[in-house]
């Protein structure tokens, strides 16, 4: 098993995410077992099914999930820099959102995946009060609502009721801003799949691109995600896919010692 933090250049920073490289699929139970003992955001999967193809799959502590950013940028890390991958793109097959690339550029990585559905919406009650504060807009993209707020500031010095998160449905909820130093900014909770604020969320950025490129009028973008540890991406709309850029670092690797 590898940790890798993604979305950074530096251990302690970005997203952690284990990886596990299979030569077959293991049970499902034991994958989300060894998912809750690593208590990380994510845990991937892959398996080999081609010379240039892998299937991945994700898991938080509690579930398993359809999509995730960057234990997919973890992954293709792990294969890029420990398993010596020959070529430069990875293509990854998932049984919930289909195909996915990762391609390597020099240290960059840039994930291909397709964009979300996105539609505004009335904001829930529920999470008006589980902020504290009305967005300006509210979104709904197939798993997460999205709260738009005037400044970096609100994002950065909300604190929400987890449990009113919880109660609002689906995976979790975004809450962004203009970015002082970038072009947007975000932060992501997800009590609901047992992760109460995800450090740098990948999918979510599938949400959140195509909603700043068409209110700032461009479609390469630069982001941060505002947690704790914080994270670095660059985004790009390209019809129907968005193309999410970082850098990750290896943190630990390690057996896992099944008795």
């Amino acid at each position: 098993m590898y940790q890798i933090d993604a979305f950074t250049e530096k251990v302690f920073g970005g997203n952690p995410a284990a990886v596990c490289v299979l030569d077959q699929w293991i049970d499902v139970d034991l994958m989300q077992n060894i998912a809750a003992e690593n208590n990380l955001a994510e845990t991937a999967y892959v398996v080999q099914t081609g010379p240039d193809t892998y299937n991945i799959r994700w898991f938080t502590p509690t579930v398993e999930v359809d999509l995730c950013g960057h234990a997919t940028l973890a992954s293709a890390y792990t294969l890029f820099k420990h398993y010596d991958y020959p070529t430069d793109k990875i293509n990854f097959q998932s049984q919930a959102s289909g195909s996915l690339s990762v391609t390597k550029k020099g240290d960059n990585l840039t994930l291909d995946f397709p964009t979300d559905i996105v539609e505004k919406v009335d904001t829930p009650k529920v999470l008006i009060e589980a902020f504290g504060i009305t967005p300006i807009e509210t979104y709904k993209g197939k798993t997460d609502h999205v709260l738009v707020y005037e400044t970096q500031r609100k994002v950065e010095n909300a604190i929400p009721n987890l449990e009113l998160i919880k109660a609002s449905g689906g995976r979790g909820v975004i809450i962004t801003a203009p970015g002082n130093e970038v072009d947007f900014v975000s932060r992501f909770f997800g009590p609901q799949v047992g992760v109460d604020e995800d450090p740098v969320t990948g999918s979510a950025h599938t949400t959140l691109t195509p909603i700043w490129a068409e209110k700032l009028g461009k479609n390469l973008l630069t982001a941060q995600q505002l947690s704790k540890r914080k994270g670095d991406l660059i985004c790009e709309l390209k019809g129907d896919r968005v193309k999410i850029t970082g850098k990750a670092i290896t943190y630990m690797i390690g057996e896992i010692i099944i008795s």
